[in-house]
């Protein structure tokens, strides 16, 4: 099995394991809280907020800085570096006796994370540059496939274990997962040692007059604001659908199902975009999602939003491996994990401000009424996709910058 190939097989099995333990442990974040002694609801509602978006705040930060030294030292060694760390902030967050100290780790789990983003950037800098789209979209289906997976085994086991001992129980599974990195995957285009050393200053610099880039940047933004925003509100909609009694159950099932058909359609897709262009299925992904968004509107049945949500995550399978391609094409040589770790902070502020946004928005304009704003968020980003690049005359073909009409 050529290098590339095992690389894929392990780090899609280690990021399914990370994503994997990290939501065994945040959707039970309030009701941790609780257990370590907090009792007022309201105090619990601000400090859950706070607690899970100071992860996201430091990232924004931080990941800029480890694309840097990803790009000088090796991206093997960032993900060796991230998944020790969030071992550590993991571990310790089982042992807390108050909220402040939680915060805290949380905080500095968000410094040290990027375990993803450098799995990504070592991928696509060291596989053949005519498979990249099918490489990212299995890694993809392995991110999503633990994200989905991860609440319900985190149930289990925090009825099985108590919350705390869930806290311990995934700071084993990132360990095992950052060992099967450290043994098993072998990093065979590596930084230059003979190369000029240049700082995040520097690089960003450079990067940030990469125009094409910047626009990739903003469009990954707006795509996770867009997505991310209306999650938070799910189990809202599905208990004005009439599901009373089994809220938390259909709930999740929603969720579930728009990523279940993610992880079937990010290497389809994937493997698209390798043979008609990123930039093409990208443009015709964000399309279809924000017109399967709009009907969300006058859906009158669960089952009606579960058909919806299904046919969202077959198109949304394309945006991101399509985005993580055409930043890999564009990228200068040498300075690619610098540009997955400005990438990684743009996507940080989507997810940060998504929830945050969505929460008013709804309280203007209702439940029903997000919905079709983000269709048209989507829509609008496909069209400011498809006109920023062509300005540019770097909206791809198959796999080289050519003017299209696509």
């Amino acid at each position: 099995m050529p290098v590339w190939k095992r690389n894929m097989y392990i780090l899609m099995v280690s990021q399914f394991l990370v994503l994997g333990a990290m939501n065994m442990i945040m959707p039970f974040l309030p009701l941790y809280l609780k257990d370590i002694g907090m009792t007022d609801p309201e105090q619990v509602q601000l400090w859950t907020g706070l607690i899970f978006g100071i992860n996201f705040f430091s990232q924004i930060i931080v990941q800029p800085i480890w694309g840097n030294l990803a790009d000088r030292f090796g991206r093997k060694m960032m993900i060796l570096r991230s998944g020790f760390g969030m071992v550590i902030a993991t571990f310790f967050m089982g042992l807390v006796t108050s909220h402040w100290q939680l915060f805290i780790l949380r905080m500095l789990n968000g410094i040290v994370s990027g375990f993803i983003p450098a799995s990504i950037s070592l991928m696509a800098t060291s596989s053949p540059k005519e498979k990249v789209g099918y490489i990212l979209g299995m890694m993809q289906s392995g991110a999503v496939a633990g994200t989905i997976l991860g609440p319900f085994f985190g149930g289990i086991l925090a009825e099985w274990v108590g919350y705390r001992n869930n806290f311990i129980l995934t700071s084993v599974f990132l360990f095992i997962a950052t060992l099967v990195v450290l043994f098993f995957v072998q990093e065979e285009k590596k930084p230059d040692p003979k190369a000029r050393k240049t700082s995040i200053i520097e690089d960003g610099a450079f990067v940030f007059h990469q125009r094409t880039l910047l626009i990739l940047f903003s469009v990954g933004l707006l795509l996770q604001f867009a997505n991310v925003g209306p999650t938070p509100l799910m189990s809202l909609f599905v208990e004005e659908l009439g599901a009373s009694g089994h809220v938390a159950f259909l709930a999740g099932l929603v969720t579930a199902m728009t990523g279940f058909a993610n992880m079937l359609s990010s290497p389809v897709l994937g493997k698209t975009s390798d043979r008609y262009g990123s930039a093409r299925v990208l443009f015709i992904a964000l399309i279809a999602s924000g017109l399967f968004f709009i009907p969300h509107a006058v859906v009158q049945t669960v089952w009606q939003l579960l058909i919806l949500r299904f046919l969202l995550g077959l198109c949304i399978g394309g945006l991101l491996p399509s985005i993580n391609s055409l930043i890999r094409r564009h990228a200068p040589a040498g300075k690619e994990s610098t540009a997955y770790g400005f990438y990684t902070s743009a996507m940080s502020v989507g997810n940060m401000l998504g929830p945050i946004c969505y929460g008013a928005m709804a309280g203007l304009f209702g439940i029903r009424g997000i919905f079709p704003i983000t269709g048209i968020l989507l829509i609008i980003n496909a069209f400011w996709l498809k006109f920023a690049l062509r300005k540019n005359h770097q909206y791809d073909g198959a796999h080289k910058p050519v003017k299209s009409s696509a």
